[in-house]
């Protein structure tokens, strides 16, 4: 199974960084032909776009070594790791777009508007658009698929340099086709997208530093966690629940009550009952701990009659 994951994980990134190196290329050419410091900002996104599927793939091979003697639970918080470099890289890219364009503008206004972009400025972002939401939607379905925050990352990475490339195209277009007064829409159109990829790397930043604190696991999950533990026979209640994500895999750590009468052995079971059933619905390599102790009688622990 984890060898499956793998190989969907390296088959996707591949792909989506074969094509961030044919339009790496193509937009910096596109840029510097076509006179647009729009392209050009693209072509940097494009850039870091290839930095952050290497990223993934060196990170996600990582974050699968088996448990060792150092590391108990294993490696899965390189995948969260790589989701932050992957983040702050965004953010960078966000920040310096939109400084470059801040710039431009105002060059602008002081009286030096940029040149006139060309028609393979414009191309080159129209094929952008489709090329990086095509590949957007095949890293999100296998990153949804896998559980990998650091693939769903990168398929955010894809989006962004499309949302980008959207500004681009509509900054690029309106230049040529209203004429060289408008040449400032090609860097207000940066400034705009530049405000998009920061917000999404915001975003990505907190999910994933929220998973390096040890952030708990959705109130709706742990309900679900409760309701299967409860589900099973002679389980009257479920305490000291304590959750978390490690990578793509989460832990479970939790206090089960079962009547005081029950032998090691039958209350052994029942745990492993619950760990099976747990394991199945969020997957085999969930860390599952159950502390199991008996029912409170009158509030207080008390032994059963026949061993009074």
């Amino acid at each position: 199974m984890e060898q499956k994951r793998d190989k969907a994980i390296y088959r996707v990134t591949i792909w989506g960084s074969l094509i961030n190196v044919g339009l790496l290329i193509f937009k910096f050419a596109a840029g510097i032909l076509g006179h647009s410091a729009a392209m050009i900002a693209d072509a940097v996104h494009s850039l870091s776009d290839f930095v952050t599927d290497a990223i993934v793939l060196i990170f996600v091979k990582l974050s699968n070594k088996p448990v060792d003697e150092d590391h108990d639970y294993g490696h899965g918080k390189y995948e969260t790791l790589a989701s932050v470099i992957i983040s702050v890289a965004l953010l960078g890219v966000g920040m310096g777009i939109l400084a470059n364009g801040i710039v431009k503008i105002w060059q602008t206004i002081d009286g030096n508007p940029p040149a006139q972009p060309g028609t393979i400025a414009l191309v080159a972002a129209l094929l952008s658009i489709a090329l990086k939401e095509w590949a957007y939607r095949f890293t999100i379905k296998v990153g949804r698929q896998t559980q990998s925050s650091a693939v769903i990352t990168n398929a955010w990475h894809h989006r962004s340099d499309a949302l980008s490339s959207i500004g681009t195209a509509v900054g690029i277009g309106g230049a040529i086709l209203l004429g060289s007064q408008w040449t400032v829409l090609d860097p207000i159109a940066a400034v705009v997208v530049s405000l998009f990829i920061i917000k999404a790397a915001l975003s990505i930043m907190k999910q994933a530093v929220d998973e390096l604190m040890e952030k708990s696991l959705p109130a709706d999950v742990e309900a679900e966690i409760c309701s299967i533990a409860e589900s099973e026979p002679c389980v009257s209640e479920v305490h000291n629940l304590r959750t978390r994500r490690i990578g793509s895999n989460i832990a479970i750590e939790m206090h089960v009550r079962m009547p005081g009468d029950l032998s090691l052995i039958e209350s052994h079971n029942h745990a492993t009952k619950i760990e099976r059933a747990l394991k199945k619905r969020f997957g085999e390599q969930t860390h599952v701990a159950l502390h199991v102790e008996p029912t409170k009688i009158n509030g207080k622990y008390e032994l059963p009659k026949n061993n009074s």
